[in-house]
């Protein structure tokens, strides 16, 4: 997929963060819009920002979770469209939780929307993909996909789940010779709500605390992370990382192997103390 003009897009998590940044990106190269979100409000934002660029985009509502919710949205989006070239399954939620202490309600939605909506969104679409005849998935994992961080498990265990699934898809269409790009893409800290409405977070934490903290060590805009993104699907990259500390974190278990995890454990718990005295509790 050399170029986006006329190319229909199925965006999830749309409202906002990357997932606005790659529609705003896309409205901008002459795609087709098909753009979801679980906040019916947002998307719909979304959706007129990227008409005020002359894009076609029509809103959806939709719970990533809900296997029958996301067929029926392939359907729709057919009647809507006619066909489907690139699908982004960008949908997505964090938990701040130890093992010990994590419910498995709070568990269950993480991989439910991080992992299963990744892996409903491939398999509606990927149909219409191969009949495109150029088709594109990109599903984003996370840097939390390549390295386990303490508190994060749940992310952990979905953002590992999504890569492993879509690095074995790519290779199953290349062996079947099916005319579909596949891309898995691990963001660093990029400028999103995705630490403000992480569950997990302690009732007496102020999230405008949080925000500014996560807002210092996010060291990518979502309208950039967009442009990585792309430009990975017009490459037909593999694997996508974003910021230079996605690239850290690339490196580390590479060099390091197992042993990452005896050496993070301290320096984890001098960041839990430092964090703490800014009111932020890890």
């Amino acid at each position: 997929m050399r170029n986006f003009r006329n190319k229909v897009a199925v965006l999830t998590g749309a409202g906002s963060g990357i997932g606005r940044g790659l529609a705003l990106e896309l409205a901008e190269r002459g795609a087709k819009l098909a753009l979801s979100d679980v906040d019916p409000v947002t998307v719909a934002e979304t959706a007129a920002r990227c008409e005020k660029l002359g894009a076609t985009a029509i809103p959806f509502e939709l719970d990533v979770a809900d296997r029958a919710a996301v067929y029926a949205h392939a359907d729709d989006v057919r009647a809507e469209f006619g066909r489907v070239d690139l699908v982004v399954n960008n949908a997505g939620i964090a938990l701040n939780a130890d093992v010990v202490e994590m419910t498995w309600a709070d568990f269950d939605r993480v991989m439910n929307v991080d992992f299963w909506g990744v892996a409903h969104g491939t398999k509606a679409f990927l149909p219409d993909l191969i009949d495109s005849g150029d088709g594109h998935l990109v599903n984003i994992s996370s840097v939390f996909g390549l390295m386990g961080i303490p508190s994060q498990s749940a992310y952990n265990a979905a953002k590992f789940a999504v890569r492993g699934f879509t690095e074995a898809l790519r290779q199953e269409m290349l062996i079947g010779k099916y005319p579909v790009g596949v891309t898995c893409v691990h963001p660093g800290g990029v400028k999103t709500n995705i630490a403000v409405n992480a569950r997990g977070l302690p009732d007496t934490v102020d999230i405008e605390t949080v925000r500014k903290g996560f807002d210092l060590i996010a060291l990518t805009s979502p309208r950039s992370a967009a442009r990585t993104i792309l430009k990975g699907v017009e490459k037909n990259k593999a694997r996508v990382l974003i910021g230079p500390d996605a690239r850290g974190f690339d490196l580390i278990p590479r060099v390091l192997g197992p042993r990452y995890e005896d050496a993070g454990a301290p320096l984890y718990r001098v960041g839990r103390r430092v964090a703490g005295r800014f009111g932020v509790e890890l």
